[in-house]
């Protein structure tokens, strides 16, 4: 029995490692998916000149230059480790060279061969496996990370761009994924009785996944905005909407609200997303907490709608939870409190430029520590009252550079 159950094991590892395996995918591995890979770090490859060498020294032209065209698509730090791991395996091989010996295929010697130590050959074709393996790996990846850098440009172009400046209101949003896509959004609309639409979201989760309920949300908050439905209607109707399209895992943080310039109320619902901060002109600050759960988590959720008024110098800043759980290199985030020193010391600057600093402000906390989440920042100054003139978007905005910067006197 004993002896059984040590014979059992390899074959049951082996009858699971090679479950889905068909000899076609080793063919189509050989053929079709080595012939696509080469293909694509081939399309960089100058061949002028290349038809009229002798064939020896064409293969080790197109050698030379497939090497360049699959390395230079590394990052450097990788490039040089592939490129040093290539050299020490050369030394290594030819550290097992033991000279050349005469080749006798029926007794009769030949021509010389070149000897190498026992196992040399199967090390040598293990290896070249291994490369064509990491060349595969590399070219779907860098196909992926295409796609998704068009992906990427899509998801921008349905933000809003720029700065909106109207009586009583100037806005600006930035957002900064964590990966190519992310799940953050933002949102300012015009709406056809003068007041404005802000919201930002963040969808659990990031990359593709996200970035696709990002957009589909986007979409429906703009539908439904059209028929005029207010700040608690809308999320109500938002909350259903997710409930039937979007995955049961995944749910959305989100805050909406509709602002009257002339008047600076602003009309607001929190579905569980950070409480944005009220910065006042005399320094206080305000917190405005959620009214309701997140949206996609409960069948006939309901959301209150609760109000606020800006006055002039009031800054009113929607952010995603990236921004307050950017940690440093020793683990301590940047939290609520470091957006408030950045609040108070930008309170004078525009829109943009408190954006800007917002960002800025979490660069400097983290230093080389990775970001974990999306950064997303939108933020709505009241200006003081003037009488009306042409609402505009800029869309060249002149923010701070990234250092040195002195904050504009409140």
């Amino acid at each position: 029995m004993a002896r059984q159950r040590s014979t059992a094991g390899p074959r049951e590892f082996f009858e699971y490692y090679t479950k889905d395996l068909k000899a076609g995918d080793l063919h189509l591995l050989f053929t079709r998916d080595a012939r696509e890979a080469y293909e694509f770090f081939a399309r960089g490859i100058d061949r002028t000149g290349l038809d009229r060498l002798p064939w020896h020294r064409r293969c080790l032209a197109h050698i030379r230059l497939f090497f360049l065209a699959f390395t230079m698509r590394l990052s450097p730090a990788r490039r040089a480790i592939f490129a040093v791991a290539i050299i020490f395996s050369i030394l290594g091989f030819l550290r097992l060279f033991t000279g050349f010996g005469v080749f006798r295929p029926v007794g009769i010697p030949l021509f010389p061969m070149p000897q190498w130590q026992p196992g040399t050959p199967l090390l040598i074709v293990g290896f070249a496996l291994l490369i064509l393996l990491i060349v595969l790996e590399v070219a779907d990846r860098l196909s992926l990370k295409y796609d998704l850098t068009v992906a990427r440009d899509i998801q921008f172009a349905m933000l809003p761009r720029g700065t909106y400046r109207a009586p009583g209101i100037e806005l600006h949003g930035e957002t900064r994924p964590a990966n190519t896509v992310g799940g953050d959004f933002y949102d300012m609309l015009p709406l056809a009785d003068g007041r404005m639409l802000v919201a930002l979201g963040d969808v659990a989760g990031k990359g593709s996944p996200a970035a696709l309920l990002m957009a589909l949300l986007l979409a429906m908050l703009r539908t439904l905005v059209d028929l005029g439905l207010e700040p608690a209607a809308l999320a109500e109707r938002l909350n259903g909407q997710v409930l039937r399209h979007a995955p049961s895992s995944r749910f959305i943080t989100l805050f909406v609200g509709m602002y009257d310039p002339q008047t600076g109320l602003l009309t607001w619902v929190n579905a569980g997303q950070n409480p944005p901060l009220v910065r006042r002109a005399d320094g206080a600050f305000e917190r405005l907490p959620a009214t309701g759960v997140a949206l996609g988590m409960f069948h006939g959720s309901t959301y209150a709608a609760d109000t606020t008024t800006l006055e002039p110098g009031d800054v009113l800043l929607m952010y995603s939870d990236g921004m307050t759980e950017a940690e440093n290199e020793q683990g301590v985030p940047l939290d609520e409190t470091g957006l408030e020193a950045t609040l108070t010391a930008w309170a004078g600057g525009s829109a943009p430029e408190i954006s800007a600093a917002l960002l800025r402000a979490v660069d400097d906390h983290v230093q080389n520590a990775r970001i974990g989440d999306d950064l997303t920042v939108l933020v709505l100054k009241r200006t003081s009252r003037v009488e009306p003139e042409v609402p505009t978007w800029a869309e060249d905005v002149a923010a701070p550079s990234p250092g040195g910067v002195p904050p504009p006197r409140s």
